[in-house]
């Protein structure tokens, strides 16, 4: 039974952490400003030239959270235009999108 639970746990696990990648992706090229205006970031085919690479960068989604609730150098901050799940769905979607570069 243990072993069962765990395996479905397991499994709604990921699917939660699906759905926020590709609702990362969607809200990084639609956002008002989209993420890529500034951004490159492969996965997403953004070529922004303003903030880091992310390719390079390869924030964590620690790093992208705190970027996007605080702001970073010339970056804003868009806790008030994001609501938390989003921030979360971003950050996920970053961090495993430039990860895989």
């Amino acid at each position: 039974m243990t072993t069962a639970l765990l395996f479905l746990t397991s499994h709604v696990a990921m699917a939660d952490e699906t759905s926020d990648f590709l609702l990362g992706k969607k809200l990084f090229t639609s956002a008002v400003p989209p993420c890529g205006i500034c951004h490159t970031l492969k996965d997403a085919g953004s070529e922004g030239a303003v903030g880091p690479i992310l390719d390079e960068l390869k924030p964590n989604q620690l790093r992208v959270t705190n970027a996007l609730n605080n702001g970073l150098g010339a970056m804003p901050s868009f806790k008030e235009k994001l609501s938390p799940e989003e921030i979360k769905a971003i950050s996920i979607y970053v961090a495993k999108a430039s990860a895989a570069n």
